[in-house]
């Protein structure tokens, strides 16, 4: 598992303000296109995180169809630094592309911060494939 640095100044903020929220936001990036309901196997999007509360040490992530939620996209997990950008590159782990059969569909990634067992925060970004 490799470790990436995560906003310091963020973590920060979160740990102080209430009304801080850890938020998550991603593009699809180069993945190629699906709509045969068979997805390829694809590496990761890049993610920006922000508000990534003090004392995370890693960072979980998970694909869901929200039109078909019962099949599994897979994710992945990430370690983390508390300094640096907020971004975590694209290529990091690998997941089942979004390949909805007809039409489009509604995916959600979610990050969930981790210290230990403890969960931390949760964020979550949705996104139409195709767009």
């Amino acid at each position: 598992m490799k470790t990436f640095a995560i906003g310091l100044a963020a973590a920060a903020m979160a740990a102080t303000s209430a009304a801080a929220e850890m938020t998550l936001s991603f593009k699809w990036g180069n993945i190629p296109l699906c709509t045969s309901g068979r997805p390829n196997t694809v590496a990761n999007p890049e993610f920006v995180l922000r508000g990534v509360p003090a004392g995370t040490n890693r960072i979980t992530f998970k694909l869901k169809d929200l039109n078909v939620p019962t099949y599994n996209h897979g994710g992945g997990t990430v370690k983390v630094q508390m300094s640096g950008s907020g971004k975590i590159p694209a290529g990091v782990f690998k997941y089942k592309s979004p390949c909805p059969p007809s039409g489009v569909h509604t995916y959600e990634w979610t990050a969930t911060a981790k210290a230990g067992s403890k969960t931390l925060a949760t964020a979550r970004a949705r996104r139409n494939y195709p767009e």
